[in-house]
């Protein structure tokens, strides 16, 4: 059904009424999962917004000839499709049996084969290694075995056809793994690097496979390890540049010639890049880099080209020159792909396109994946906001803006990932992954989404964003992959100023989750794992100062928080639920909720309500008793990197069903409010209407900007209607609360509703 629009004026009244509601009591601490409300409410409406997020999403390419294949991202099945660069059309695309996202790719020495393998969710006996001949392109790609880690991240293919394959996801350091076309076997080759917890670089050539290994997620002491492993004899060498032992991570390596082009992922310090004698390990030039990623090279004559975060180095060797290229094109934003065909590069960019690029005269052609025929498919999401008739989802290289009111989908073009974002006014705020800092975007000012604040590398995964309306902030909280730890950043939208508040939990727990109340952030820690101190950390946002910390449910990591009224609600990653007063600063609930809700799950106050969704359910708690509620099971949203749910100023929650967007009308307590502005004579009037829908009498009170009338007692059925009189000849649009409270189990909530502006003649 149709939704009234909302002005600035109103979702600012709405949301300093609801921000006033009150709770009733609190519970002693348990231990048990508590029971369901005897009480009865309607069911939600649910209103099917259609496919959240649609695009053809990329992570990977490899080039053969005049034929560059790509590989998907986050959408299922996954697939590789085949572009032929001179034409810029798709001719050919294969679909996996497995995975949702492939990573890796590499073409065999003959041109026949592309060997890829996948990301997944989960380890199992399922294949994650596919060969697609290319030379009977009709034909599907096949499995050919699975490596035992979960996700495939790089893949090399010797002279002789022997496929090298590295991950991570396993309960070991990563391996090498080798696939012998042969004889079809997938092998364990050990790990060179015992202290690695992934690896993400491998090159092979006829004797020697060279092994990039280091830390993905987490930080600790694993840090960037290149070894030579002997294919005759099977012994590892460490071979990693001295410049280079201090970077997290070796992220690539190639072979040209007698070169080795070695390539690092950096935190706190820029990149390297070597060049490598493959006679000589010892004998290597290197150069720092610009910025924190050196992946994906090429060369032509003597020069190598490379991908950083947002576009394409050129590194001289014998110089020792790094310097970015320039060309006529689009920003390339994060980039998946740098071949050489000919005299020029082949980049593939994760914003959809590919960019043959002239290095010498500086020109370009761009060749749009979807208008060139690569299958656009709804991709599973990640942040997510809604406000002013607007809702965002965010993909990848992408932002999805649902207007509403138009029933129109219109996509802005994102660096990296939206994690999460919030609404401000109509504003869009983001956090945006990998080290991109915190993004901004005004439907109403014409110009495109940008980058609003800028914080070290390192802190480079957002988690959780939310609006302190005391301090008007911003807030921000962060994991560090590599160093671990996190950070709280903070963005002032009125006056463009950030700040960043480093490790405000400890040096080992990210910042999961934030929230806030009466301008005190409540940060919520975990680590890589679900385990952990499970820390809660409650500072001020702008002294960064620390008030208190307590560890409601120890040996779990915070998931996500929110605040009603005086408590403050929390879910851990092992599906354990507390509650802690604000003002006594103690635990006064706790529950086992994994029957509706594990892993990462989010958490918003609505209604005077604090509503829960996992990767399975929608859920809300009773803010008296605080039992947990089932309002939509099995949603199974298809959530990239956790889930999310979020709420505008009518009271409606948005999150996934599936992979498409769904609006969420839930009435604890049933309530339809209906406000409108009124000449009666020559004054303009606030007219509201409250009925009550459910099965038995409630308590309203109704408040506007005009005043507050109170109703004890509405019968089921009936309605309570108020007059408001603004002594003026005009009324602003604006919004009004209707709160309802019923006796049977002390429930309260707050019903917002709007009203457009009148004048009187």
């Amino acid at each position: 059904m149709d939704r009234p629009q909302i002005t600035r004026r109103a979702a600012l009244l709405v949301g300093g009424v609801i921000a006033v509601a009150t709770v009733l009591g609190s519970v002693p601490a348990t231990a048990s999962a508590s029971p369901l409300p005897t009480a009865v409410s309607a069911p939600p409406q649910i209103d099917d917004l259609g496919p959240a997020v649609v695009q053809f999403s990329l992570m990977s390419s490899v080039t053969i000839g005049d034929t560059l294949y790509v590989g998907s991202r986050n959408v299922e099945p996954a697939r590789i499709v085949a572009v032929h660069v001179p034409t810029g059309k798709v001719t050919a695309v294969t679909y996996l049996d497995t995975g949702h996202s492939l990573q890796a790719m590499a073409a065999d020495p003959t041109g026949r084969y592309v060997y890829a393998g996948v990301l997944q969710n989960a380890t199992g006996p399922q294949p994650n290694l596919y060969r697609w001949d290319v030379t009977t392109p009709q034909e599907p790609a096949v499995p050919i075995g699975r490596i035992g880690n979960r996700n495939v991240r790089a893949i090399a293919v010797a002279p002789d056809g022997h496929v090298f394959a590295v991950g991570d996801g396993g309960p070991t350091p990563p391996p090498l793994w080798e696939y012998d076309p042969g004889t079809g076997l997938v092998t364990d080759l050990g790990s060179p690097d015992p202290s690695a917890t992934g690896a993400r670089a491998v090159a092979a050539t006829d004797t020697t496979v060279f092994y990039g290994g280091g830390t993905l997620f987490g930080g600790g002491a694993a840090r960037a390890g290149l070894y030579a492993y002997d294919r005759a004899t099977g012994a590892s060498t460490n071979i990693t540049p001295a410049e280079m032992q201090n970077d997290p991570s070796i992220r690539e390596l190639a072979v040209f010639d007698d070169t080795l082009m070695v390539g690092s992922a950096a935190s706190t310090e820029q990149s390297k890049v070597a060049a490598m004698d493959l006679g000589d390990f010892t004998s290597y030039s290197i150069a720092t880099s610009i910025g924190k990623t050196a992946k994906k090279f090429a060369m032509i004559g003597d020069t190598v080209y490379f991908a950083n975060e947002a576009g394409v180095m050129s590194y001289a060797p014998a110089s020792g020159a790094i310097e970015q290229l320039s060309f006529d094109g689009p920003s390339l934003g994060e980039i998946w792909g740098v071949d050489d065909r000919g005299d020029k590069l082949v980049v593939t960019s994760a914003f959809g396109f590919v960019a043959e690029i002239d290095p010498a005269a500086g020109t370009s052609v761009i060749t749009d994946l979807v208008t060139a025929g690569a299958p656009a498919s709804p991709q599973a999401a990640m942040g997510l906001a809604a406000g002013l008739g607007s809702v965002y989802v965010g993909g990848t290289g992408a932002i999805a803006h649902h207007d509403l009111a138009a029933g129109s989908v219109d996509y802005l073009r994102a660096p990296g990932e939206a994690k999460d974002a919030i609404s401000v006014d109509g504003v869009l705020i983001t956090g945006q992954y990998s080290s991109q800092g915190i993004w901004r975007y005004d439907p109403t000012d014409g110009l495109p989404l940008s980058q609003a604040a800028d914080f070290p590398g390192e802190q480079n995964r957002p988690q959780d964003v939310h609006w302190d309306d005391v301090n008007k902030l911003a807030l921000v909280g962060v994991q560090s992959d590599t160093v671990g730890g996190g950070s709280l950043w903070t963005y002032d939208p009125a006056t463009g100023q950030s700040d960043m508040l480093l490790n405000p939990i400890d040096a080992q727990q990210y910042v999961r989750a934030v929230t806030t109340r009466d301008g005190v952030a409540y940060l919520g820690g975990g680590l890589q794992n679900a385990d952990g101190p499970g820390t809660v950390v409650a500072v001020d946002p702008v002294s960064g100062e620390e008030a208190w910390r307590i560890a409601p449910l120890p040996g779990a990591g915070v998931s996500a928080l929110a605040v009603q009224g005086d408590h403050l609600y929390g879910l851990t990653r092992k599906g354990g639920f507390f509650v802690v007063d604000l003002v006594q600063r103690t635990v006064v609930h706790t529950a086992d909720v994994s029957s509706v809700s594990s892993g990462f799950a989010a958490l918003v106050t609505n209604r005077g309500v604090v509503y829960g969704v996992s990767d399975t359910d929608v859920f809300r708690f009773h803010p008296a008793t605080f039992a947990v509620t089932e309002v939509v099971p099995d949603i199974n949203g298809a959530w990239y990197s956790g889930a999310h749910i979020t709420n505008d100023e009518l009271g409606n929650l948005y999150t996934l069903q599936g992979r498409n967007l769904v609006r969420i009308d839930d009435r604890p307590i049933p309530v339809d409010v209906v406000a409108e502005a009124r000449c009666l004579g020559s004054k303009a009037h606030v007219i509201v209407s409250a009925t009550n829908d459910g099965p038995e009498p409630i308590v309203l009170t109704i408040t506007t900007p005009y005043g507050e009338k109170a109703f004890a007692s509405v019968a089921p059925g009936k309605s309570a209607t108020a007059t408001f009189h603004t002594r003026s000849t005009s009324a602003p649009s604006g919004a009004v609360t209707v709160r309802a409270a019923r006796a049977s189990d002390g429930l309260e909530t707050s019903n917002p509703a709007v009203f457009e502006a009148v004048i009187c003649r």
